[in-house]
């Protein structure tokens, strides 16, 4: 697993700090977009409401981790709603926009950002792990391995989405791959979430059993979130 997610991790790096910087930071903000990015956008956001809902309203006391924090929108709701949050991300250049979009005092001293790798033990433990649409770019056998090394510091629960394996992404992914490299966004992966959560099990011994799970099908973005809480 090692060489390959580094190697996939160091392409989505330079992706989500240098070549669509710019593209995601107006796509996480209330700027005009194209019709394609609006449905995205919009997918995102139904995503995000979610998997809020999941987690209590008053989270006074409780230490989150936010695992791929892009831009900050979840890790700014959890502060907002009394949790101290741990926010990671890869590219550095999200994380300062995410720090400089906060105006309120309160909010930003919850709020601890970090750039790097989200499995980091040094992080230390969490009541709570969201991972959104920040493992969606592996495969399943990396994906579960990522989750299964942050799991040991997780009390409560961890939710993370991934790419559901529907015809139409299927499909997608493979054309996808025919063009220029330099055109490509690194590829979303399409998987099946039966085979992701029996990885997950082998990965954790079977310590975490599946919970909810939710999938939104917003035309350009479909995404598909679980949660798994301990046995």
């Amino acid at each position: 697993m090692e060489t390959a997610y580094q190697t996939r991790r160091a392409e989505l790096q330079t992706y989500f700090d240098e070549t669509a910087s710019v593209t995601w930071q107006k796509l996480t903000s209330n700027a005009p977009v194209s019709g394609i990015r609006a449905t995205v956008r919009a997918g995102r956001e139904a995503m995000h409401n979610e998997v809020l809902s999941w987690l209590p309203q008053d989270m006074t006391g409780l230490r989150i981790l936010d695992a791929g924090c892009g831009t900050g929108t979840f890790a700014v709701e959890a502060a907002r709603r009394g949790a101290t949050v741990v926010a990671i991300d890869i590219a550095r250049s999200l994380v300062e926009t995410a720090a400089e979009r906060i105006s309120d005092p309160a909010i930003r001293s919850r709020i601890t950002w970090h750039i790097g790798d989200m499995t980091r033990a040094d992080l230390g433990s969490f009541d709570h792990m969201l991972a959104m649409d920040s493992i969606i770019h592996y495969d399943a056998r990396d994906m579960a391995a990522m989750v299964a090394k942050i799991l040991p510091r997780v009390r409560r629960s961890a939710i993370f989405t991934y790419a559901p394996q529907t015809p139409l992404l299927s499909t997608m992914h493979f054309f996808g791959k025919f063009f220029p490299r330099s055109d490509r966004a690194p590829a979303i992966v399409p998987v099946s979430g039966g085979r992701l959560m029996d990885l997950l099990a082998a990965e954790t011994n079977d310590a975490w059993r599946g919970s909810r799970k939710h999938r939104v099908n917003s035309t350009f973005y479909i995404s598909e979130a679980r949660e798994v809480v301990r046995r």
